[in-house]
C-alpha cells in the first residue's frame, strides 16, 4: 500500500471513533400539533430522543396506533454493536501500520457489509415497528394502513411527515467510507503493471 493510502485508512478509523460520540441516524416527525417537531437519536448503543421528552412522546402517540413502545434496551444489535464498530477500528489501524493490500480488500468487503447489514436491519426494525400493530389496544384504527419509517428520505404517516437521514455520526461512517474506497483505488493502481506503449 503507497503510504497515503495508508494514511486515509488511519483517518477513516479515526473518523469511524466518531460514531462512538455522535448519533448514527436521526427520525424527525413534524405535524400541525407539534410544528417543532419530534425526533429520535439512534446511536451505536441506544436510542434517545432528539429533545429530552421526545422519545417518551413518541412512545405516547404509538400508542394511538397501536405500535410497540421503542424500548432500547429491547433492541439487541444495540448491545453488540459497539463491539463490532471497535473491532472494525481496530483492525483498520492495524491495516494502516502493515500495509497489506489483500487485507485491506478483505477488511473492506468486511467494513461494506456490517454499513449494509445495519441499514437492513434498521429497515426491517422500522417494518416491524410500523407493521405489526396491536389492534386490540390500537385507539386510532385505519384498514391496510401501516407507519414504517423511510429509510432514507420523507414519508406522510398520516399527519406526521416522518424524515430519516443519517446524523453528525453516520456522515463520518460515510466520510470514512468514501476515504477507505479512496485508499483502495490508489492500492490497486500502484498494484496494476503499467501498460505497454505502442
Amino acid at each position: 500500500m503507497p503510504k497515503t493510502a495508508r494514511i486515509l485508512v488511519a483517518v477513516a478509523a479515526l473518523l469511524m471513533c466518531v460514531g462512538y460520540v455522535l448519533p448514527l441516524w436521526r427520525v424527525n416527525l413534524v405535524a400541525p400539533q407539534y410544528p417543532e417537531g419530534l425526533g429520535i437519536l439512534i446511536k451505536v448503543n441506544t436510542v434517545v430522543g432528539v429533545k429530552e421528552q421526545d422519545l417518551n412522546s413518541i412512545n405516547n402517540l404509538n400508542h394511538y396506533i397501536g405500535m410497540k413502545h421503542i424500548e432500547p434496551d429491547a433492541i439487541p444489535e444495540l448491545r453488540y454493536m459497539p463491539a463490532v464498530l471497535g473491532c472494525l477500528v481496530v483492525t483498520a489501524l492495524l491495516i494502516a501500520a502493515l500495509g497489506r493490500r489483500r487485507v485491506l480488500y478483505a477488511w473492506s468487503v468486511a467494513f461494506l457489509a456490517v454499513l449494509v447489514a445495519g441499514l437492513v436491519d434498521y429497515w426491517k426494525w422500522g417494518y416491524d415497528y410500523g407493521h405489526n400493530l396491536d389492534m386490540t389496544t390500537a385507539i386510532i384504527k385505519i384498514p391496510d394502513m401501516t407507519y414504517q419509517p423511510p429509510l432514507i428520505g420523507s414519508k406522510q404517516l398520516l399527519n406526521f411527515t416522518a424524515t430519516s437521514w443519517p446524523a453528525s455520526g453516520g456522515w463520518a461512517l460515510v466520510l470514512a467510507t468514501v476515504l477507505v474506497a479512496v485508499a483502495i483505488w490508489q492500492s490497486f493502481r500502484l498494484a496494476s503493471p503499467p501498460r505497454p506503449v505502442a
